[in-house]
């Protein structure tokens, strides 16, 4: 894991198509990422996670989730 602080950053999903899928992948995070802030905008096809993580440990909670990450989000 990163040595920085914690931090909150957002990251793009491709693949989510219905509040279902929000909830596979919320959940796929939280297993992952235990005890961290999730947000899942289906609307914009990102998360949000706020707290101490990488970039790849949520590539991989989203990938296990069936969904393909595709980087960060800009801004």
């Amino acid at each position: 894991m990163s040595n920085e602080g914690p931090h909150t950053a957002s990251y793009l999903v491709d693949g989510m198509t219905c509040n279902g899928c929000v909830r596979s992948v919320t959940a796929a995070l939280n297993r992952a990422l235990p005890d961290l802030g999730v947000n899942v905008s289906l609307a914009d096809g990102t998360v949000t996670v706020s707290g101490r993580h990488t970039p790849e440990q949520v590539a991989a909670a989203v990938e296990d989730a069936g969904f393909d990450y595709t980087g960060p989000a800009a801004g």
